[in-house]
């Protein structure tokens, strides 16, 4: 296990996934890996990411949450987590920094926050491995 996140590595990753970053996000089903890219946003441990309730993704995590991600000379396990509806209670906060972060697409026609099944998908990062400037973070990021 590597050390807790520190305020050398949280600068790092506050950098570099602290803005709309692709991320490829691995879910397991019956022991079939699956992978997709999925645009997504860090802060304080988690990535968090706007999706659709019905989607692959968001079924297999519901049996499964454990997952992996990977992007930008980073890999991860982490907890996928639905937290509702992008306009439900609670969600406020992390929207509006969401739709800020998002703009460029975000108004496109491909998201409809109207529709009951857009949501939102918190991933709690658990363990993961930084590269930055040659060196190497091994990183536990639960409390």
């Amino acid at each position: 296990m590597g050390e807790k996140l520190t305020r050398e590595t949280a600068e790092i990753m506050d950098e570099r996934f602290g803005c709309d970053t692709l991320l490829s996000l691995a879910t397991v089903e019956d022991g079939i890996p699956s992978v997709r890219t999925v645009n997504s946003y860090y802060e304080e441990g988690a990535f968090y990411v706007i999706t659709y309730a019905l989607s692959n993704k968001m079924r297999q995590i519901g049996k499964e949450p454990t997952v992996a991600v990977c992007g930008e000379w980073f890999t991860a396990h982490g907890i996928g987590e639905n937290m509702g509806h992008v306009k439900a209670e609670g969600n406020e906060e992390i929207m509006s920094k969401l739709r800020a972060v998002f703009a460029e697409w975000y108004d496109n026609g491909h998201t409809n926050e109207d529709d009951p099944n857009t949501c939102l998908l918190r991933i709690r990062l658990t363990d993961g491995v930084l590269f930055h400037h040659g060196t190497r973070y091994d990183i536990d990021f639960r409390d």
